[in-house]
């Protein structure tokens, strides 16, 4: 099978290690929270394969960036693209990236709560209007995208009593009630079973984050953080990829 010729070689090459004696690895992954479900999956199947441990620190993109660049020890980042690619062009990670998964951005509601239309950009736009209050994370390219996106539908100024910036996540929010729409990451609004997915935004207006990976280039890990990528690229990890919100690739 396909799947098996290309996780072969990388599972048995490190199995042949550590048959011969190698001691298992222990690597730190910094990752950002959108792919958080997906790592709570793959990963207990990598540490199982290989014997190595994986250490993960989730956090938003942007504040992962932040203590990268601050000198924080790590072996692999697994962050949107846009900021490996700064961190590649300043040294901080390696050149060499492997992208991961894309995701695009959702409507959260609260669970059993009327869905609201959001089938068309009028439709949207006339939801956000209605609705009585609306969330998102601040932190991150989907708080950037949506302040852009509320310009260019022109309803900035009437959402501005109703917006509401969250410290946490926008899913939560909209399971909990605290907001009656949270707007994030499809794959972040999926793990709280009080919310529920209303559906994507239409697609004229949908924006898409990439998450790749990369190695630290002070890693004493090197191979195991390179078999770590490997295997969350493979296509063995496709469905769960798919089934955590997100899109291989």
């Amino acid at each position: 099978m396909k799947i098996q010729r290309v996780i072969g070689p990388i599972v048995g090459s490190v199995m042949a290690l550590l048959s011969s004696g190698a001691q298992a690895a222990e690597i730190k992954v910094l990752a950002s929270t959108a792919v958080k479900t997906t790592l709570q999956e793959l990963t207990p199947q990598f540490e199982k394969a290989t014997g190595n441990k994986v250490d993960i620190t989730f956090a938003p993109a942007a504040a992962l960036k932040v203590k990268i660049e601050e000198g924080e020890a790590f072996d692999v980042a697994i962050l949107a693209a846009p900021i490996t690619d700064s961190l590649a062009g300043s040294g901080k990670v390696d050149t060499a990236r492997t992208t991961i998964a894309h995701s695009g951005i959702g409507v959260a509601i609260r669970k059993g709560a009327p869905k609201p239309d959001i089938s068309t950009t009028e439709a949207f736009k006339r939801t956000l209007l209605d609705v009585k209050s609306v969330g998102f994370t601040a932190a991150g390219a989907t708080g950037a995208y949506l302040k852009t996106l509320f310009e260019k539908l022109g309803i900035a100024e009437e959402l501005k009593p109703k917006l509401k910036l969250l410290p946490g996540a926008a899913g939560e929010a909209a399971a909990s009630g605290e907001v009656e729409i949270g707007m994030t990451q499809i794959s972040e609004i999926l793990p709280y079973p009080g919310a529920e997915l209303a559906g994507p935004l239409p697609p004229d207006i949908q924006s898409y984050t990439y998450f790749s990976a990369a190695a630290s280039p002070a890693s004493k890990e090197a191979d195991a953080a390179k078999a770590f990528i490997k295997f969350l690229a493979a296509p063995s990890a496709l469905a769960v990829i798919k089934a955590k919100g997100m899109e291989p690739g």
